[in-house]
């Protein structure tokens, strides 16, 4: 995919460095120049995100930006633990941190599992730069299933050498990767929280796609977000896929982003 350019970039955050990446197309869409900004799920990092973001870039025009959340990936380790209100604060922390050094002045939010949450949180946080969200397999509420789903990876990740496969891309980083996204969800004073709020403060289309076989989430959630955002929301659900559209079903997943983008997106334009 010679068409499209990438270079990294280092944020320098509250906290630590972010590592951040950037696919820029040669030949950019004509009309709103706003990035897409990805967010990655519980356990992934820019590197996981694999060649979608050069092909989500190729397909739309537009750059595509992903970031490492901190203590994930090639990020610097975070400082303590995550708490209750950790997908509301990405979006006034770090997120607000690659707004400003980036020279954001618009942005396309597309976010996979908790980064679906954040992205939602992002698009709430800041309605007058969020043009459109996307999210993919994202979670509005804390569900049995998600929980059930998360207690399963719970068990697995306890078998020898599973950690192993986290090391890969967190490094020593991996074992609070983990237990920052299992003690997060599973902790009692959890079980009560949604983005329910944040829905309503939306004043973007909306995409909300869903795998139908998804593990960590069924149908509520996408029908849910598309419920309670006052704007123009869809809800897809995609037949036979699991938790990762865009890696189960990538071809897919692009073939509804890109038109579906270039006929909702809203407003202004951004810096390049």
């Amino acid at each position: 995919m010679t068409e499209v350019s990438s270079r990294e970039i280092w944020l320098s955050g509250e906290h630590g460095r972010l590592y951040t990446k950037r696919w820029d197309p040669a030949q950019h869409h004509a009309g709103d120049a706003a990035p897409i900004v990805l967010l990655h799920d519980s356990l992934g990092c820019v590197e996981l995100w694999r060649d979608f973001p050069e092909r989500l870039a190729l397909a739309t025009g537009r750059s595509v930006i992903a970031y490492d959340r901190l203590g994930f990936g090639r990020s610097d380790p975070h400082p303590g633990k995550l708490d209750g209100a950790f997908v509301r604060d990405e979006a006034r922390g770090a997120f607000r941190t690659l707004l400003e050094q980036l020279e954001l002045e618009g942005f396309v939010a597309f976010g996979h599992s908790v980064g679906g949450g954040m992205a939602i949180a992002c698009a709430a946080a800041w309605p007058a730069q969020c043009r459109t969200l996307i999210t993919e397999s994202a979670q509005a509420f804390a569900e049995d299933r998600t929980l059930a789903g998360i207690r399963a990876a719970q068990r697995a990740f306890a078998e020898p050498g599973q950690l192993d496969r986290l090391k890969k891309y967190h490094g020593d980083k991996a074992d609070w990767v983990l237990h920052a996204w299992i003690d997060t969800w599973l902790a009692a004073d959890f079980a009560d929280w949604n983005l329910d709020e944040e829905l309503r403060l939306v004043r973007c289309p909306v995409l909300a796609l869903h795998g139908e076989h998804d593990e960590y989430g069924s149908s509520r959630h996408p029908e849910r977000i598309a419920a309670l955002v006052p704007t123009h929301a869809t809800a897809r659900i995609l037949r036979d896929c699991g938790h990762v559209p865009h890696r189960e079903q990538a071809e897919a997943v692009i073939g509804i982003v890109a038109p579906w983008l270039a006929e909702n997106t809203v407003g202004g334009t951004a810096q390049a």
